[in-house]
């Protein structure tokens, strides 16, 4: 059974000025995100800045979404490690706190051969008894899974059930549904990227796990479902919407241009973010507020 189906956030961490965590503003962020049809929340992703958060503010952070969301929709915890071993104990403690699934990145630094692959997704999937998704986002971790990798993983572990899509090649993700489709192995596919929505959606995709999603919840979910409802022509045009924005919130590294402009819409009391990671040059955030204001969310 599918996790979700729509519009997934990615959901940023917010920091106060002296970088803590702020839970009044990660509260705010939920509660905007549960008031706009958002399917699901992804805490502690890419976008969280999972990498500089300890292992204790990880799992706060975590627990305070669960709470938060109450049982509203799906939250699923990032627990992806390059070390299998700390992959498994956070996916452990993520299942104990109450997550519904779980997002598990490639190993990243060290990477992986594509048997590695398989026994990394299979030490951890023996860990836990909670879904899991795969996250394929190779530009970042050097490391990629390919289609018949992944429906290797998928066959052979019963809660590895989908996988997220950031590779950029929408050709390897026709490959994997094909694959899906010759070898009898469903596969919950879902677009990391929120210019490729459509795309994935075309080859059978369930939905986006989006960062445009922060400050557009509702547009995004309606990009998804007009699609899913056969409306193509509306999607396409919600899609054009959304690439305008996501060109904006990508011209810097995600997630600075995001948090920017969550800041800017008073979603967040600071913009702040850990190093390695500063805050928005002054000409890309000029653009983006350019970029804000036109689609009236400023």
């Amino acid at each position: 059974m599918s996790i979700f189906k729509g519009s997934g956030v990615a959901l940023i961490t917010p920091f106060d000025d002296d970088l803590r965590v702020d839970y009044k503003s990660l509260n705010k962020m939920i509660n905007y995100g549960l008031k706009n049809n958002t399917d699901a929340i992804i805490i502690c992703g890419t976008t969280g800045e999972a990498p500089t958060l300890e292992d204790e503010e990880h799992l706060n952070v975590i627990k305070e979404c669960i709470k938060v969301v109450n049982g509203k929709i799906p939250v699923i915890a990032g627990t992806g490690s390059n070390n299998t071993n700390h992959a498994i104990m956070m996916s452990k403690e993520a299942q104990k706190l109450g997550a519904n699934g779980l997002l598990v990145v490639t190993p990243y630094y060290n990477k992986a051969t594509q048997k590695g692959l398989e026994k990394h997704y299979e030490a951890i999937a023996n860990s836990v008894d909670i879904p899991i998704l795969m996250y394929n986002v190779p530009s970042r971790t050097g490391c990629n899974i390919n289609p018949q990798t992944a429906i290797n993983i998928l066959k052979s572990n019963d809660n590895v059930i989908g996988i997220k899509e950031a590779s950029g090649s929408i050709k390897q993700v026709e490959e994997l549904a094909k694959l899906s489709k010759e070898q009898n192995v469903p596969v919950d596919l879902y677009s990391g990227n929120d210019d490729d929505v459509i795309s994935i959606l075309k080859n059978g995709g369930l939905g986006v796990i989006s960062v445009c999603a922060n400050i557009t919840p509702k547009k995004t979910h309606d990009l998804v479902y007009k699609y899913i409802d056969g409306d193509v022509n509306m999607a396409k045009k919600l899609q054009e919407e959304q690439k305008e924005l996501s060109d904006a919130l990508f011209s810097e590294v995600n997630p600075i241009p995001i948090k920017e402009a969550c800041y800017q819409m008073g979603l967040i009391n600071s913009p702040k973010l850990r190093l390695p990671l500063t805050v928005m040059e002054n000409d890309t955030k000029e653009n983006l507020s350019k970029v804000l204001k036109k689609q009236h969310l400023i």
